[in-house]
């Protein structure tokens, strides 16, 4: 079984959310998407929901049936997600696992506790955000593990690959973002 890994604070969870996971299900041939909501992102202020509302919010975003809305690091007790990983490669050992995140995300993971042993641990696949691709290139990530990116034209053999491996996955872009999301439904509160 290929199973992608699409860890977030989901805050709020939105199309976008939903483009990157479907992308990452077809462009790599995935069987699973499971979306792994975190309990409280460590590089961020508190989510401004809750961990059930954020749940309840990303559920009909995965509305595809090889999407699963999950609160796994809650229940595991993963603060981090190198501990995640480590998790459930150790549980799971016959799953090819794949980490899915953004091209935002992956040019700001050098700053995640244990990020090389993430980018060791299993392959990742980048999908495009806004304005994000160089950007994520040019990271220290990108830097470091310039040698382990895959052409985009093999993705489909991510999952069959040994870590490190990473791919860029282009596609449509999609603008929404959580940030802006959650700036609109702040201003508009006090209307």
């Amino acid at each position: 079984m290929k199973v992608g890994l699409y860890g977030g604070s989901f805050d709020p969870a939105h199309e976008g959310h939903r483009h990157v996971a479907e992308t990452a299900l077809k462009r790599l041939g995935l069987d699973r998407v499971i979306w792994l909501v975190s309990p409280q992102n460590p590089l961020k202020p508190a989510a401004a929901a809750g961990l059930p509302q954020r749940m309840a919010a990303a559920r009909p975003q995965a509305r595809s049936p090889s999407m699963i809305v999950s609160d796994l690091e809650t229940r595991i007790g993963a603060a981090y997600s190198f501990e995640t990983v480590r998790a459930l490669k150790a549980r799971y050992p016959a799953v090819r696992f794949v980490w899915v995140m953004g091209a935002d995300a992956f040019a700001g993971l050098h700053r995640w506790r244990r990020w090389a042993e993430i980018m060791r641990g299993l392959p990742i696949a980048v999908v495009a955000r806004p304005g994000s691709m160089a950007r994520a290139r040019l990271a220290l990530a990108g830097r470091r593990f310039g040698w382990a990116r895959i052409p985009t034209s093999a993705a489909r053999m991510v999952p069959h690959m040994l870590p490190p491996a990473w791919v860029e996955l282009p596609m449509r872009l999609n603008p929404q973002s959580s940030s802006a999301l959650r700036r609109k439904r702040d201003g508009s509160a006090g209307c």
